[in-house]
């Protein structure tokens, strides 16, 4: 039986066609993965799936039955749940609050938060997602907002789910317990509609997986019946192999950069979010931090940039940074690539030529030392577009315009702008395409080699081993492994990251 058929849709923005003539169809039941390289259209079929935008032309059957969502509760009621790829979460209300708004259980004319805790519980021990309902989501992790959002969508008793990127912020043992829940969704009849440019993820899930390039569907393939690989998806894709994060040569010198040194980071509780941690990184030389989400990686990059409290010494180019401002870092060439690009990256309501100015408002091209100079900005600002492949129609397009991923390459764009001397790169190449995932390993390569110092943070621990020169692995606040990358597998580094195991 179908679960899903999307027959002709069209979806057109101000000099941008998002969908042309798309057709899909998902059997109940199945994981279908929908594939294509940032800007293909992938997320703007699902918000037209899930009633966040309609159609200009096209129809859309659930469940054999022809049905037009003008919201998402319309699509809620119809049984679809989404898990965006960008969060859609209270900062201010607890787990709980945020799972069960708009649908709260109801005990006379109060809400029954009991019952609402219970279940909740539940469901995050079935599917080990591993959440509190009383912990305020503006405390938690990029992971574990995640997993409130999944949390959401199964609380809600979806029979279709959409998940936009779901295994972005998860290390490879959390990606097969997502995937063994989704395998147990599937054999009690949901259906599970992914998103993903991890290819080798998408072949180790689904059972059908739609090829979206430029707007259009090219195929559909069965995993069942066809023996599919990821350079042929990667080829359909973007029409190039599929890229390996190699750091080729090693270009490490004997000048330091960057020098921590006994940095810790209160957390309010028993423990601190980051504890007692030194470490140096040289001139050429990529130093890669390992750890899964939660264990001090958000904290220790807020204290390097100097928005979190901490004690300590650091040393930039030799001198004491300890007390500096973020802008007096970025003046000495500190750059910076966040965790969360639509949270901390970017201004969504303004247009790419201001967003080129964010977090550099006194730094030349976007000042002459008194004001500011639009024109210098834009002019660069195209720069960016260009060398980086960002899709937009222009310059003053709104940032919530572009998708995930060409955000994501406008802020790599502008953080490597001016030759920085240090980069504080977290997740770089998240929720980008094979092709941008491939020109921004080249990137940091090349300023890698004129002698930029990188730190390094990522989920992605094929990218973090053929990335670094060396690695560290961060586990409740503390350096608790030191890794090769030439001889270190992503299961050792995983075993590692969660205690199970010391590197060997």
């Amino acid at each position: 039986m179908i679960a899903v058929e999307l027959s002709g849709i069209w979806k057109r923005f101000p000099g941008v066609i998002a969908n042309s003539n798309i057709n899909l169809i998902v059997e109940q039941a199945s994981v279908h993965a929908i594939v294509g390289e940032n800007g293909a259209g992938k997320s703007t079929l699902m918000k037209i799936l899930y009633g966040m935008q309609k159609p200009d032309e096209g129809t859309i059957k659930v469940n054999g039955t022809t049905t037009v969502f003008s919201s998402p509760s319309d699509s809620i009621a119809a049984g679809i749940g989404m898990v965006h790829q960008h969060f859609m979460l209270a900062d201010n209300l607890t787990v709980l609050e945020n799972v069960i708004l708009g649908s709260e259980p109801k005990r006379g004319l109060s809400i029954d938060f009991t019952k609402a805790s219970n279940r909740i519980k539940e469901i995050s021990d079935s599917y080990s997602l591993g959440l509190n309902p009383d912990d305020l989501v503006s405390e938690l992790g990029v992971g574990d907002r995640q997993r409130v959002e999944i949390l959401k969508v199964l609380y809600r008793g979806a029979r279709i789910l959409i998940l936009d990127e779901p295994t972005a912020v998860l290390v490879p043992h959390e990606v097969d317990e997502l995937f063994e829940a989704l395998r147990g969704l599937k054999s009690e009849g949901i259906t599970v509609m992914f998103i993903s440019h991890k290819l080798d993820e998408v072949l180790a899930i689904a059972d059908e997986i739609t090829v979206i390039r430029k707007g259009t569907t090219v195929t559909t393939l069965n995993t069942k019946t066809q023996k599919v690989t990821a350079e042929e998806l990667a080829t359909l894709m973007v029409g190039s192999e599929l890229p390996t994060p190699e750091t080729r040569g090693s270009t490490v010198t004997n000048r330091v950069v960057l020098a921590v040194k006994n940095l810790r980071v209160e957390s309010g509780q028993v423990k601190p979010h980051v504890d007692d941690v030194s470490f140096d990184i040289h001139a050429g030389e990529i130093l890669g931090i390992a750890g899964v989400e939660g264990n001090g990686q958000s904290e220790l990059v807020e204290a390097l940039m100097g928005t979190k409290l901490s004690t300590g010494t650091i040393f930039l180019n030799g001198v004491d940074a300890t007390n500096w401002s973020t802008r007096q870092k970025r003046e000495a060439g500190v750059a910076y690539i966040p965790e969360d690009r639509s949270r901390q990256g970017l201004l969504l309501e303004a247009p790419l030529w201001e967003n080129r100015m964010l977090g550099h408002q006194s730094q030349s091209p976007n000042s002459n030392g008194f004001l500011l100079t639009p024109k210098a900005a834009k002019a660069d600002t195209q720069r960016i577009i260009s060398e980086y492949d960002v899709r937009t129609p222009g310059l003053d397009v709104l940032a919530s315009a572009l998708s995930g991923g060409n955000q994501q390459k406008f802020i790599v764009g502008r953080e490597m702008s001016g030759e920085p001397k240090l980069l504080i790169a977290s997740h770089p190449t998240r929720g980008v395409d094979v092709g941008a995932q491939a020109a921004i390993w080249d990137h940091l390569r090349d300023a890698r080699a004129r002698g930029l110092a990188v730190l390094l943070i990522s989920a992605d621990l094929d990218e973090l081993i053929g990335m670094s020169d060396s690695i560290k692995v961060l586990l409740r606040g503390r350096f608790v492994a030191d890794a090769d990358p030439k001889s270190v597998t992503p299961q050792e580094l995983g075993n590692a990251m969660t205690g199970a195991k010391a590197v060997v």
